[in-house]
């Protein structure tokens, strides 16, 4: 099965169904497939090729809901982009990713005017709202000049790359993380036989769609026939009133999300009841922290784990498997992110002899499965390290216990996660060193109650010259997303503690920190 043949399904059961919500808008299943096919029909009509890289920069709209589905149609693989990223990270991935034309939503148009004079093999520009500036072209306008295309202009194998979503690196430069239709396709069955999705439901993109968190739903949510209701981005009040308003019945939020809810001052004056499945992830959630979100959401919270390099679902919590007044096991349970979902594999093995370790044991969490990458894009050695002996080596370390449900307790990579954003503190730290005053450097996570965990940066300047926390923040902001900069910077005037070697231990910069923590995640 494509991912046309998922559209296809959908507006030949549900044609007259109203599909899309946002804003005024309002599309059936039959309109909302129409407008994709206008849209691979104006893509090819600007010159574009069937195998040319697209992507998008925007906030969530049905447009981008389109734009996931014209990949197929135009025969073009989509990138979406991190829409908190700083220029020079989109330079980077656009040249990366050999992007020919970028959907661009009006609210980056600041940002694309310090990237555009490098990103010399951009050849179209297509503005998804409003009048667009000269040289660029109307998202709108395009749809409405092209008559629908009546076939995918492409001959797909499964194996085709479909998506390009580029992810941080332990080099300090973004990879492109290659996602097949079958892929995307099969973490869409896997979600249906999981969660048991059907076409009563309604689905609220809150979460940001370039991030597989969301994305995964317009796929899953369309092969059912449900409902997408789109709100721009993330606020409490927004998604309070869009809960109520449309009766959504499913979410995905992180843990940041809930938190801001769930202390929001007239959260009382919503009507929440048509909700019956909450998915959070990207970062884990304090058991007391969740308690907190049952009582106004009701038991119906569920941890998923993945990763975008499995499409990205692989654990998760099932309702029937859930106590919030249990006993000391039951509470303890709640901190795992459940056991593997239909479809997929998950061992957790021990890193020196490959083999499962024993229950309450720790190791590196790994996936098989038809979700699982084709690999990273020009990035063969990274590809190997990752997919080894037909799995994917997460970098989590885990522990299991006897009954397969899995704890996150550390990371073998050195990343932090921050509401819900994966950093990894070598980009950081490259920012960092690019400051001339700067002789040393390290970046740690350090727990923080309202984003999990907070960027730390421990600066030593080189002799006799002073640098301060906020001259160096200000610094990386130039370089990076501004949610990947130091939230603390130490000033240090001695060296780094090393290993006899010479590399740095984080370890001992982190236990000040971490010294009262149960695991190493937050």
């Amino acid at each position: 099965m494509l991912l046309r043949d998922v559209l296809a399904h959908a507006v030949k059961l549900y044609p007259e169904k109203v599909a899309i919500l946002d804003g005024d808008t309002r599309y059936t299943y039959r309109q909302a497939s129409e407008r994709v096919h206008r849209l691979a029909s104006a893509l090819l009509a600007l010159g574009l090729q069937p195998g040319d890289n697209i992507a998008i920069l925007a906030n969530n709209s049905h447009r981008y809901w389109e734009t996931y589905f014209v990949c197929d149609i135009a025969g073009m693989p989509l990138a979406p982009l991190n829409t908190r990223l700083a220029a020079a990270e989109f330079e980077f991935i656009l040249n990366d990713g050999e992007v020919k034309a970028l959907i661009l939503g009006p609210e980056f148009l600041p940002v694309y005017e310090q990237f555009k004079d490098g990103v010399a093999g951009l050849k179209h520009v297509i503005m998804t709202e409003g009048e667009p500036p000269a040289g660029m072209l109307g998202y709108d306008a395009i749809v409405a000049a092209n008559d629908p295309l009546d076939h995918s202009v492409r001959d797909w194998s499964e194996d085709d790359m479909l998506d390009l979503c580029y992810t941080g690196g332990t080099t300090g430069l973004p990879k492109g993380v290659m996602l097949s239709q079958r892929n995307v396709v099969s973490n869409a069955e896997h979600a249906i036989m999981t969660f048991g999705f059907g076409d009563q439901d309604t689905w609220l993109h809150v979460a940001p769609m370039f991030h597989l968190a969301d994305a995964w739903a317009c796929y899953a949510f369309t092969m059912v026939g449900g409902r997408h209701v789109f709100i721009p981005s993330f606020t409490p009040q927004g998604t309070l009133a869009a809960i109520e308003e449309h009766q959504v019945t499913k979410t995905i939020l992180v843990p940041t999300m809930i938190n801001f809810i769930v202390n929001f001052p007239n959260v009382a004056n919503y009507d929440l009841s048509s909700l019956d499945t909450v998915l959070y992830g990207a970062s884990p959630m304090p058991v007391d922290r969740l308690l907190a979100a049952v009582k106004l959401f009701g038991p119906i919270l569920l941890q998923a784990y993945g990763m975008t390099e499995t499409a990205p679902l692989a654990t998760a919590w099932q309702k029937s498997w859930l106590n919030f007044s249990g006993g000391e096991v039951e509470m303890k349970r709640l901190a795992s992110c459940g056991r593997q979902i239909s479809g997929v594999e998950v061992r957790v093995l021990d890193q020196e002899t490959g083999r499962d370790v024993r229950p309450g044991e720790v190791g590196e969490l790994c996936m098989r499965g038809p979700n699982v990458m084709l690999g990273y894009w020009k990035r063969p050695k990274e590809t190997a390290e990752a997919l080894r002996d037909g799995f994917m080596h997460s970098g989590d370390v885990a522990m299991i216990d006897s009954e397969n449900f899995i704890y996150i307790v550390d990371r073998a990579k050195d990343m932090i996660i921050s509401g819900g954003e994966n950093i990894y503190s070598t980009e950081v730290e490259n920012a960092i060193f690019e400051h001339p005053a700067v002789l040393e450097a390290a970046v740690i996570g350090v727990p923080d109650e309202k984003w999990g965990e907070a960027v730390l940066a421990v600066v030593v300047p080189k002799d006799g010259v002073t640098v301060t926390p906020d001259e160096i923040i200000e610094h990386c902001r130039t370089l990076i997303a501004g949610y990947k900069c130091p939230k603390i910077v130490v000033i240090r005037p001695e060296p780094l503690p090393k290993s006899g070697p010479g590399k740095i231990l984080k370890t001992e910069l982190r236990k000040p920190y971490w010294g009262d923590k149960t695991k190493n995640v937050n």
